[in-house]
């Protein structure tokens, strides 16, 4: 079983790791959390059925250690100084800092957004934007028709640029 598992993260790291990315824009986060998923698949691999495909198993663990991640350290955005926000943001390029942090309250909007919606919208949206999958794998992955999670997905977009823009009073 060990070497079916190395077999595994050898093949499947990349993609997790790119996907936690696009999640997090962190390199270290992203890579904490993809040792974590892999932790948690390996954990859990004895109980993988085989009903979806293995990237479509490892995502959905991943998207799962980033929500938990979330929940445990959502403070750690909102409690940082300007100067933190410079140090982690700005990379040395302060003459564009306020693109930088107008770039960075908008993705914190969306995430907001995200996590705002329906459970069924997040995790469809997620699989779409973040996992890159197609409809017919995330209706795979999530047990509905591929039309269903293409109309999930539409209607979640919606929702999440309504709540953008009440945030934001466009």
């Amino acid at each position: 079983m060990k070497q079916e598992f190395e077999a595994l993260y050898q093949e499947y790291f990349p993609r997790i790791y790119a996907f936690l990315y696009k999640l997090t824009e962190s390199r270290d986060l992203a890579e904490e959390l993809t040792q974590e998923t892999f932790y948690q698949a390996f954990v859990s691999f004895y109980r993988f059925r085989g009903d979806s495909d293995v990237f479509t198993w490892l995502a959905s663990i991943g998207k799962h250690t980033y929500y938990r991640y979330l929940r445990k350290n959502r403070h750690q955005v909102e409690n940082l100084s300007a100067e933190q926000l410079i140090e982690l943001y700005g990379e040395g390029a302060t003459e564009h800092l306020a693109d930088t942090v107008e770039r960075q309250l908008l993705l914190e909007s969306t995430r907001r957004a995200l996590l705002s919606l329906p459970k069924k919208y997040q995790d469809v949206t997620i699989l779409r934007v973040y996992a890159d999958m197609s409809y017919a794998q995330i209706g795979d992955a999530l047990h509905i028709s591929e039309n269903s999670a293409r109309v999930i997905y539409f209607r979640a977009k919606k929702m999440m640029m309504e709540a953008i823009q009440d945030e934001y009073d466009v």
